[in-house]
């Protein structure tokens, strides 16, 4: 397959994740704009991250001008997973992708479009990557846009209830695993506690919204690492045993 057609089934495979970027990314265009950046500003940060959470974290330690060094571990420790995820995609990725391709989809790893390359049966290539990326940015992007000018015009009752949906989003996300396993939810529901506690308590809320974010997800995360940690038949998922597959097809 040629690297147009290539190029045009990453842009296929992408575009059920750019619809759905758009309506979260609108949510964090009001959000941002309402917390006090400009229409542009707002625009420039959903372009060059690329990440819901990181990007609300972000946010109010902008407005708050806050020390660097915050916003330096804030993102390290929410975005971190996306590290590990571009460890695993490289091993799915063709040995003809050059280091400057690897380090331009590094940049557009996300939790849905590092699903959609793992689950590919063959090697995935420069083209199909980009092509993959380019859908999804670009709904993550027009999304912002619009949320950051509706947030401008709409009235402000209405820009509240838009606001909800950013959390509606990390609602959805959570609950599907914390069903199915209660050390998720009871991470969770710790996690929450003590965000609470940084919030409500006198002395705890006069700790900076970034380090508090970065105290209760690692204190919440190692806790329940060690408590409940994942059994190593589960850690080898459907595209290990793909691989394997794949592998004593080509012995054959």
């Amino acid at each position: 397959m040629n690297s147009r057609k290539l190029y045009l089934r990453g842009l296929k495979d992408g575009f059920p994740i750019c619809l759905g970027y758009l309506s979260v990314s609108f949510a964090f265009g009001i959000f941002a704009v309402g917390a006090g950046l400009s229409i542009w500003q707002t625009i420039l940060v959903s372009l060059a991250n690329v990440t819901s959470a990181g990007q609300l974290a972000g946010v109010p330690i902008i407005v708050g001008s806050l020390p660097l060094v915050e916003m330096v571990l804030t993102q390290f420790v929410i975005n971190l997973r996306y590290s590990l995820m571009s460890v695993s995609l490289s091993q799915k990725l063709s040995p003809r992708v050059k280091l400057l391709h690897r380090l331009a989809i590094a940049f557009g790893v996300t939790d849905e479009i590092f699903a959609v390359a793992i689950s590919q049966k063959k090697e995935v290539e420069t083209p199909y990557m980009l092509g993959l990326i380019t859908s999804p940015v670009f709904g993550w992007v027009l999304g912002t846009a619009l949320g950051a000018l509706a947030g401008d015009i709409l009235p402000e009752m209405v820009v509240s209830a838009l606001g909800i949906a950013l959390y509606a989003m990390f609602v959805a996300i959570v609950i599907p695993p914390a069903k199915k396993n209660h050390a998720v939810a009871l991470c969770c529901l710790l996690a929450m506690a003590m965000s609470a506690a940084f919030y409500y308590i006198p002395v705890l809320s006069e700790i900076s919204a970034g380090i508090s974010i970065i105290i209760c997800a690692l204190v919440s995360g190692l806790l329940f690492a060690w408590i409940a940690p994942i059994p190593d038949e589960e850690k080898k998922g459907p595209s290990d045993h793909e691989a394997d597959g794949a592998g004593k097809e080509v012995a054959t």
